[in-house]
């Protein structure tokens, strides 16, 4: 039987966890080679919206993986705490803390072990809150939103990145098809792990992508809610902000 990551219900949660903790010490790698170093770029326009000219504040990543935009809200000069539910991706991500010392200014720097859809943090509490690659990997998405706008601060700003669904059906058959064959093949060469590539296109059959994010930001209230489309909509950017 050929090993899945993706299942709906309970056991979601647990076989995600399995698949970052296989994955973890190749994580960066694999994500420089799938989208040819684009992630980069797509990552610096986040953190670029999250800032929005302010220069200090209280920031959170949710589901931060190993790190890259806590490191980057940081180093923007925010008090950042950086949180996910895997402990092997966590351990990455202190890694590249030290070794970029970015812990070391004037700004704190911190990861938290935690589940985004139930965040250990007071109301109206961050300046700023992010998620890059994280809400198609939780149970529920929308709750993983809904706490994120619970602890972002009135004037505050949500910016998710993730995934996206292209409109055009020729380019969503294309990018299906890379994300099928492809992306799998760079997991089975570099980490051994076919399945754990697999993945990303598993994960993305019932999620909404930025289609259903700005519906749902739009739902919950968010003003200047605006979505980013890169390469035909298959990569995006959802940004709102808390009235």
């Amino acid at each position: 039987m050929v090993r899945t990551y993706y299942s709906e219900g309970k056991s979601r949660g647990t076989q995600v966890q399995e698949l970052f903790a296989s994955i973890a010490g190749r994580y960066d790698l694999i994500n420089d080679l799938q989208s040819f170093g684009l992630h980069r770029y797509w990552k610096r326009r986040l953190l670029k919206l999250a800032a929005n000219d302010q220069k200090s504040g209280r920031a959170l990543d949710v589901c931060c993986g190993t790190g890259d935009l806590t490191l980057g809200l940081s180093q923007l000069g925010f008090d950042v705490t950086g949180m996910d539910f895997s402990n092997p991706m966590l351990e990455v991500a202190r890694r590249k803390a030290e070794i970029s010392k970015a812990s070391s200014g004037s700004s704190a720097l911190k990861f938290l072990h935690g589940d985004a859809m139930a965040l250990p943090f007071p109301d109206d509490y961050f300046d700023a809150v992010t998620v890059g690659y994280g809400l198609r990997n939780l149970v529920r998405w929308d709750l993983g939103v809904r706490e994120m706008w619970r602890v972002c601060k009135p004037g505050g700003r949500l910016v998710c990145l993730d995934f996206g669904r292209p409109p055009n059906a020729f380019l969503r058959a294309v990018y299906h098809g890379y994300l099928k064959l492809v992306v799998p093949l760079m997991g089975k060469i570099f980490c051994g792990n076919w399945a754990a590539y697999r993945y990303i296109l598993d994960s993305l059959v019932r999620f909404p992508a930025q289609g259903g994010i700005e519906r749902e930001l739009i739902r919950l209230g968010a003003r200047k809610v605006r979505t980013y489309e890169f390469i035909g909509g298959t990569m995006a950017i959802n940004y709102a902000e808390k009235p």
